[in-house]
């Protein structure tokens, strides 16, 4: 769950005070672009895209005009642009028109849960406007802090002092900075950066911070961040539209982390817990339709609308229906694959039967009434199985449900057709 750029990086920086670049929307009229730009001496225009989509300017998609027609040609340009990134291709829908901040001093800036540290750390640095991984280590201050205490003032200006920041920006940066911590604290943020603030001067020659980008992410399980009222759909990245489904659902109790990893696969995984997804993705490999993670213990009708997205698009190739977990503290094990089961019974009365073979490996609350509703299921729909209990090896049993896809492919599939009653498929 990530946002990115001004269009609502603005209207959350306002929450804490904190002074932006004017920004206009995809639906700015001509008269307002015009006017903006007569304002600050020129426009920049940015492409929206959802989700977390950075390195932008490096792609050549940021554009700069200082009169109308310019900035028209450049909105043409960018509206839909597209972008690779993370071996995706992004799609904008829309551009920002920001206005332009005249500075000699550009400033990095973020907050983030580090685990080298094991507390919130700020990462700051005068020679902002960057990748701030281009910069030698030794230009950028890193400091943990107390989350008890929050980023206080003393902490900025030591940072900025041991860089030997120019003076002059040290006094306004130190005023602004710690007012970070409560937009980042206050609604359940993982990170937070800008980058840059430009220090505008003023008349006097007084510089003021000013926000001209921005990038956040939330923790989607910390209720506090649906204060600020952001739209659901603005969380939704659309791969595909498998995860635009799974992704909707975010907004829910739960986990839906969900990628595409093989649209061709031939085994549906859907996994609990980020180290078993880990381990799964790893040895499945290209076998893998999907990399998943739904844990979080996610109630039995989110639980259930999740496995029938899953198995509305991925079943009918599926060789396997892998069910796997680590072993569970808090997650209620049967209410989980009570879900599942239902949901896969529902889709036989649907669509029919498919030929499929069904192995589950979990631990937790509720273990044995859960794999019960499991056995219970695939027995009265007629498919082969196996379970495996919460002290197996989990790497053992990724390796089993290899060796029965490729029983499936090898006549196993055509075998539990004949079982179903059902016209012998094409091998997958």
């Amino acid at each position: 769950m990530q946002i990115t750029g001004m269009l609502y990086g603005a209207k959350l920086l306002q929450f804490a005070g904190f002074p932006t670049s004017e920004v206009l929307g995809p639906g700015a009229s001509e008269a307002e672009i015009k006017s903006l730009i007569d304002r600050h001496g020129g426009i920049v225009i940015k492409p929206v895209f959802k989700g977390g989509v950075g390195k932008k300017g490096k792609a050549g998609l940021i554009g700069i005009a200082r009169d109308l027609k310019t900035a028209l040609k450049e909105k043409e340009r960018l509206y839909f642009a597209e972008l690779e990134s993370g071996g995706f291709r992004f799609k904008a829908n829309g551009v920002t028109f920001e206005g332009l901040v005249p500075a000699e001093h550009e400033v990095y800036f973020s907050i983030t849960d580090a685990t080298r540290f094991r507390a919130p750390t700020m990462t700051l640095t005068h020679e902002g406007g960057v990748d701030i991984e281009e910069l030698d280590k030794s230009r950028v201050a890193q400091i943990p802090f107390d989350s008890l205490t929050g980023l206080k003032a003393f902490v900025v200006a030591n940072a900025l002092s041991s860089l030997h920041a120019p003076s002059a920006i040290i006094s306004p940066l130190v005023q602004t900075l710690p007012r970070m911590w409560e937009l980042y604290h206050g609604y359940g943020m993982t990170t937070l950066e800008l980058n840059p603030i430009r220090m505008r001067p003023d008349r006097e020659g007084r510089l003021t911070p000013v926000a001209c980008d921005f990038k956040c992410g939330f923790d989607r399980d910390d209720s506090r961040w649906l204060r600020l009222g952001l739209p659901a759909e603005l969380f939704a990245v659309d791969y595909s539209d498998f995860e635009q489904e799974i992704n909707q659902l975010r907004t829910y109790q739960g986990q839906s982390d969900v990628y595409v990893i093989n649209p061709h696969g031939t085994i549906l995984a859907p996994t609990f817990g980020g180290g078993a997804n880990s381990l799964v993705s790893e040895i499945l490999g290209d076998l893998a339709i999907i990399s998943s993670d739904f844990g979080g213990n996610p109630p039995y009708a989110k639980m259930r609308e999740v496995a029938a997205i899953c198995f509305k698009h991925w079943l009918k190739q599926s060789n396997v229906l892998f069910i796997v977990g680590g072993k569970a503290n808090n997650t209620d094990i049967f209410e989980t694959l009570r879900a599942i089961s239902d949901a896969l019974r529902e889709h036989f009365s649907k669509n029919g039967p498919t030929p499929l073979y069904v192995v589950a490996a979990r631990g937790g609350p509720n273990l044995i009434r859960g794999f019960g509703a499991l056995r219970d299921t695939v027995e009265a729909l007629g498919l082969p199985y196996r379970i495996f209990g919460f002290d197996s090896d989990i790497s053992e049993v990724i390796g089993y449900a290899k060796r029965a896809d490729a029983w499936m492919r090898e006549g196993g599939r055509a075998l539990v057709a004949e079982g179903l009653k059902i016209a012998s498929p094409t091998a997958a």
